[in-house]
């Protein structure tokens, strides 16, 4: 089962890239669905056991893809309280893997403040393409990744591995994910048109946290 749910991951996901290239919106649509869910298949057959946290935070991704779908700002925002949700379980889920007293408690400060400025610059770039009412919901929620991005930091500080090390480097390339896709879906001057780097760093990035937590 979970070699079978990897295979449709990878030919969904290889699909739906050359679709977000093509910037053929049906077929990205058609395919998007099944990236997540044979994730959470290759998840559940593959993890023993599987931790209820780590499965919800893969369920609110997927809805999240779904929401996001529509055109809109409405979907838009749904989406993103579903992927916020995704943020904070995966949050939860890192925690429980870290070993107190293993990090100093500056390092968790530095880490936050690091990516606190990484959010504060490009949402100074973002600023005057983004709509206003938007602007503050949407920082909040880069910055509550970056907070995600700490805790896979410290759970691999905690435990250096290489289980930890692939969680670390897939909750990164979610940040990279989202920041990009701010920057394709409001900056019509933005360098990156389409959304295939958008994907292709959200796609590896879910299976390296999957891999890193199996």
């Amino acid at each position: 089962m979970s070699t079978a749910a990897l295979i449709i991951f990878f030919i969904s996901t290889s699909i739906h890239l050359y679709a977000s290239y093509k910037t053929d919106q049906k077929l990205r649509n058609k395919t998007k669905p099944f990236i997540l869910l044979s994730l959470i298949v290759f998840y559940l057959a593959a993890a023993e056991p599987f931790a209820l946290i780590i499965l919800l935070a893969l369920v609110f991704s997927w809805f999240g893809d779904v929401l996001l779908i529509p055109k809109g700002v409405k979907w838009f925002t749904i989406g993103g309280i579903s992927f916020m949700v995704s943020h904070v379980l995966f949050i939860f889920g890192y925690a429980q893997d870290i070993i107190p007293d293993t990090v100093s408690a500056w390092v968790i400060a530095g880490m936050e403040l690091v990516f606190l400025a990484i959010v504060t610059v490009l949402f100074t770039k973002l600023k005057q393409h983004l709509p206003k009412k938007l602007f503050y919901p949407m920082f909040f929620y880069l910055f509550i990744n970056g907070t995600m991005n700490c805790f896979a930091i410290l759970r691999m500080l905690s435990n250096p591995c290489t289980a930890t090390a692939l969680t670390c480097i897939g909750a990164v390339l979610f940040f990279i994910s989202d920041s990009t896709l701010f920057f394709v879906r409001f900056n019509k001057n933005s360098r990156i048109k389409t959304h295939f780097l958008v994907m292709l760093t959200y796609s590896i990035g879910e299976l390296l946290i999957v891999l890193g937590l199996i």
